[in-house]
């Protein structure tokens, strides 16, 4: 199906709003009490900081998606200028958080139904979230980006409230000079480790831009949209964050009025709003892990027919795509079946893990980007070359290695376990001398 046009329907807004609905930014809300105990209070300039290191990956997305129209990802990117075994690798890493995420909405969409309807099973709420979340993913992906945009719009009009809420309790009680303040944005103690441990943390909410990269082959001018969209992508998802986040720690500067901080959303709801905002919050969750649970399906999806067509797994199984429908129904079938673990995990253990090969696919990107224009198209000459292709991807790269050496032990663990998974399966396709390739030719244009 790849060069044919006539299932490319995805416009920048589209794009853009699929991306947005992969971060699921009301997870700000969630992960709040965690990051700010990680960080002695710096909710806000966690995000910030961490926006300024993806706007830096985000760019190397943008700048290789420019020059081809084929799907791509950290995946395609490293194997492009790295080579097949180091791509395989990468995408093998990729994958971990991709079929991770779409599992953490099913799990956190099974969860908060059952705390309103308790007289209706865990289970069956789950197994009634991956079912509807495969079939409408089943469909075009046009479908996908339209109910996508119900559910991200639904979403912001909450945080409005819930900025509103917070500004009127605060200038109400305390005068509203309170509220025009940059008090969230020092909050707490700072120390850099600290700090750099929750910059860590909240990389895997970015994880959207890459999720765009993966949609090319059902974008419109896919060289001209998905770069654009890949940098809106990380704005509007990193606008989001912060505001949030910053009128979360104005509202809650410590932790202390939470008996339960790792789970911060339902006391934050009461103490803000009462227990009619408190039920609206919620709904809207279960509307934000749906819509980010489609979106990450999709794109879980899209990398595994990636893979599948360029001969990794099954090329007749999942590097098919009906010609129907456009969409690759077997790897959005076998999405559907890993993410029915939900019902058996436990969310603490699998969120732990999602970030590790988000920073490996950044740092290869990046990497790639040096490797790409500076060591193969040989393009070093002037500041403006030497700052692109050399100077700004590797600044990159050792910025995303520090954050990498400050994940959690647990993470470092089982991703390292994942990792020897994937020497045995390319060590076993060299002994059955079963290549490991792209499956054609890359398409360049011209990078103006």
């Amino acid at each position: 199906m790849e060069g044919e046009n006539k299932h490319r329907s995805l416009s920048l807004w589209q794009v853009v709003v699929i991306g947005v609905a992969y971060m699921a930014p009301a997870t700000v809300f969630d992960t709040f009490g965690i990051i700010s105990r990680v960080t002695n209070g710096q909710v806000p300039l966690a995000y910030l900081l961490a926006l300024v290191a993806m706007l830096l990956t985000a760019v190397s997305y943008a700048r290789f998606s420019r020059l081809s129209a084929r799907e791509g990802s950290a995946y395609t990117y490293t194997t492009e200028t790295c080579g097949k075994t180091m791509g395989f690798f990468v995408g093998w890493c990729s994958l971990l958080d991709y079929m991770l995420l779409p599992l953490i909405n099913a799990l956190l969409a099974g969860f908060y139904l059952n705390s309103i309807f308790p007289d209706v099973s865990y289970t069956a709420w789950v197994l009634i979230m991956v079912g509807l979340v495969t079939l409408i993913n089943s469909f075009r992906i046009n479908i996908l980006a339209n109910f996508s945009f119900v559910f991200v719009a639904a979403t912001l009009v909450m945080m409005l409230v819930f900025i509103y809420l917070v500004v009127t309790g605060i200038g109400n009680s305390q005068g509203y000079s309170q509220v025009m303040t940059l008090k969230p944005m020092f909050n707490g103690n700072p120390e850099l480790n600290t700090l750099v441990a929750g910059i860590s943390l909240v990389c895997f909410s970015y994880l959207g831009f890459d999720a765009v990269s993966t949609l090319a082959n059902e974008t419109k001018n896919p060289t001209k949209t998905i770069p654009k969209a890949i940098i809106w992508t990380t704005l509007v998802g990193g606008a989001i964050f912060i505001t949030v986040s910053w009128f979360v720690t104005l509202q809650f500067p410590t932790l202390a009025q939470f008996q339960n901080p790792d789970e911060a959303l339902p006391e934050i709801a009461l103490i803000v709003g009462g227990a009619a905002f408190q039920t609206q919050l919620l709904t809207v969750q279960i509307m934000n892990a749906f819509a980010s649970g489609l979106a990450t399906h999709a794109s879980a999806s899209r990398l595994i027919h990636i893979m599948g067509r360029d001969g990794i797994f099954s090329k007749r199984v999942f590097g098919s795509v009906n010609t129907k429908l456009g969409t690759p129904l077997y790897s959005i079938f076998f999405v559907g079946l890993i993410s029915l673990l939900a019902i058996y995990v436990d969310l603490a253990m699998v969120v732990s893990f999602v970030s590790f090969g988000a920073l490996i696919a950044f740092t290869m990107v990046n990497f790639s980007v040096f490797m790409k224009f500076f060591v193969i198209r040989k393009e070093r000459t002037g500041f403006k070359n030497l700052f692109m292709n050399l100077f700004l991807p590797l600044a990159s790269v050792f910025s995303l290695l520090g954050l990498w050496i400050n994940l959690e032990k647990n993470a470092l663990e089982f991703g390292g376990i994942w990792l020897c998974v994937g020497i045995v399966l390319v060590l076993y396709k060299k002994i059955k001398k079963q290549p490991i390739s792209l499956g054609s030719p890359v398409e360049e244009v011209s990078n103006s």
